[in-house]
């Protein structure tokens, strides 16, 4: 009797080591686990260093805060989507697989980038990486694979997924190559916009336009109207405008259906309308135009 009561207290006391055991393999397995926020560029002839994630150049100063471990997604901004979309997949590689989780956020032709990725491959699997990435933007494997990447949400400002009226009437340089995908049906058949693996895409969209009024319609913030701003679903731009203008419908805030009938892509949310048509499109070299109200909320939510 004394050799089976001595058994089962070494076998109690050999599952209660074993259960502390991964209790604490789990506590560092938690520790281990890492947030980012990635910022995707649009359109460009900035002079980013391309896989240096610490490169801002593109959006202002460095020092700016911009979200929890903040990182530059740089691409050339010049050629085609699908020709530079490697750059995006390696940072969503690196940074949004294992244990670690990413907030995006992307400005313009950054937002084509976006749902290129997610759509096209998002639902491919991906070696999970180790966050260490080398001179060229790609991390080393850290072992397994998994299902697309891990993604807390999408902040897109002033995007052109859907297309920009400038391009399709060459108002912009036609010697590049991003110009063509940047033409409204080129952009709204590039993929399926439908598909963002179940990520919400949330819309800023600026109205500060000025010279532009008569060739993008409805809104604008000077590079892109509201119907690609606020991720209006479609094979064509429709004119959509603020509740003050009573010439054409209105754009309407969150997932429902815009004046007129016209509605959004699946799980794209209008959370900005610059209904004091306050913002146009560009950086300035200073997180400026809507940018600045998608960093704002990075700081505010990106933890």
């Amino acid at each position: 009797m004394f050799a089976r009561a001595f058994r089962w207290t070494m076998e109690s006391r050999q599952r209660t080591l074993l259960g502390a055991l991964a209790v604490l393999m789990g506590l560092a397995g938690a520790v281990s686990a890492t947030n980012y926020s990635l910022w995707i560029n649009g359109r460009s002839n900035s002079s980013a260093q391309y896989g240096n994630y610490a490169d801002f150049i593109y959006w202002g100063p460095s020092s700016t805060a911009a979200g929890v471990n903040k990182k530059a997604v740089n691409w050339d901004g010049y050629n085609k989507i699908s020709v530079q979309n490697y750059r995006i997949r390696d940072a969503l590689d690196c940074f949004c697989t294992g244990n670690n989780w990413c907030y995006i956020a992307a400005h313009s032709a950054g937002n084509l980038q976006t749902g290129y990725a997610l759509s096209l491959y998002g639902g491919s699997t991906r070696n999970i990486k180790n966050a260490s990435p080398n001179s060229s933007g790609v991390c080393g494997d850290a072992g397994g694979t998994q299902t697309g990447w891990n993604i807390k949400w999408v902040n897109i400002a002033a995007g052109a997924a859907g297309g920009s009226e400038l391009a399709d009437i060459g108002s912009w340089a036609v010697s590049d190559p991003l110009t063509t995908d940047l033409k409204t049906a080129t952009a709204r058949a590039m993929y399926d916009h439908n598909q963002t693996r179940a990520k919400w895409f949330y819309m800023y969209t600026g109205a500060k336009g000025t010279l532009y009024s008569g060739t993008l319609p409805g809104q604008d913030d000077e590079a892109v109207a509201y119907h690609s701003a606020g991720g209006v679903a479609g094979s064509g731009g429709r004119s959509l405008c603020n509740p003050s203008d009573w010439l054409c419908n209105d754009l309407n805030l969150g997932t429902a259906a815009n004046e007129g009938g016209s509605t959004k892509w699946s799980y794209h949310n209008v959370k900005f309308r610059d209904d004091g048509e306050a913002y146009n499109h560009y950086t300035n070299g200073n997180w400026g135009g809507v940018v600045s109200l998608v960093r704002a909320n990075m700081v505010a939510n990106a933890l």
